[in-house]
């Protein structure tokens, strides 16, 4: 997301609500596109977003949940050939298409998945975020999948909710991430050359960098294996998220030594042939 009001003065200064996207583009180098979940644009609403942003810019957006959710993934060709013709003007600002999966999408499923990867636009890159149980108990389903994102070259998406479920719910916002966000383990897999790292911050900042520690060493190693990881920073409500974001991104820069310039190596917000090796930390 990155009309958020109340980054006005943070993030967008005095500029036209009109201009919140390229002012955005000019601080970060990435942003998850949530908006497409929910509701597919018009052509020129997609052009309009081009030509806010420069070309090293990258966005990353979902494909909607009427693909995912409603039809999930079945006969789904129409539905995915008119969002990419819609989306066409984005094609080569978009690092990486998102496909978020509901909870009852289980391993039962798994063949779905593999029929849709193959009649998604080929040559683009793709991300998949699972949140049913058994994705994640280091089982034959876990393996399946990874195995299936593996021989597709498509990413497998990372939650870390640990710092925001380590918050109490003492306010609305994080009672309703408690809600919404899937507490499950993180285990730090790179299936394709693009890991995807959604970390869903505690409401204090200064919580957040004990749940960062791990990161830190699993995103300098990526990056040292040739791949190119995209992290983005969220919290409950999202008001905090670019601070927060800068913060983790220089602890990262101090990690690695080096200063890096935007898409240089790691894309920030605010991806073998056995799956189990490619294993980092799990929490």
């Amino acid at each position: 997301m990155w009309s958020q009001t109340h980054w006005q003065h943070t993030v967008y200064g005095n500029n036209d609500p009109s201009q919140r996207l390229a002012r955005y583009a000019d601080i970060f180098n990435t942003v998850e596109g949530n908006t497409t979940f929910y509701a597919t644009p018009s052509l020129q609403q997609a052009q309009i977003w081009r030509n806010a942003v420069n070309d090293t810019f990258r966005f990353t957006f979902k494909l909607p949940k009427h693909i995912t959710h409603e039809l999930k993934l079945h006969n789904a060709g129409t539905a995915v050939q008119q969002f990419f013709s819609v989306m066409a003007p984005l094609l080569d600002v978009t690092g990486m298409w998102k496909i978020q999966l509901p909870a009852s999408f289980g391993p039962q499923h798994l063949p779905v998945l593999a029929q849709f990867l193959t009649q998604v636009p080929q040559g683009l890159t793709y991300g998949v975020e699972v949140r049913h149980p058994a994705f994640f108990a280091k089982g034959d389903a876990e393996r399946d999948l990874n195995r299936l994102l593996i021989s597709h070259q498509c990413n497998r998406i990372i939650m870390d909710t640990r710092p925001v479920f380590a918050a109490p719910p003492t306010s609305e916002a994080v009672i309703d991430a408690h809600q919404k966000k899937p507490k499950v383990p993180v285990h730090a897999i790179a299936t394709a050359q693009h890991p995807v790292v959604r970390f869903i911050g505690h409401p204090q900042a200064e919580a957040n960098v004990h749940f960062f520690q791990n990161w830190l060493k699993q995103l300098p190693l990526w990056i040292a294996q040739g791949k190119q990881p995209y992290l983005f920073i969220h919290t409950p409500d999202n008001q905090e998220a670019p601070q927060l974001a800068v913060d983790l991104y220089r602890l990262l820069q101090q990690q690695l030594k080096y200063t890096p310039t935007p898409l240089n190596d790691i894309n920030l917000l605010a991806q073998h042939s056995d799956a189990t090796a490619q294993m980092g930390f799990d929490l």
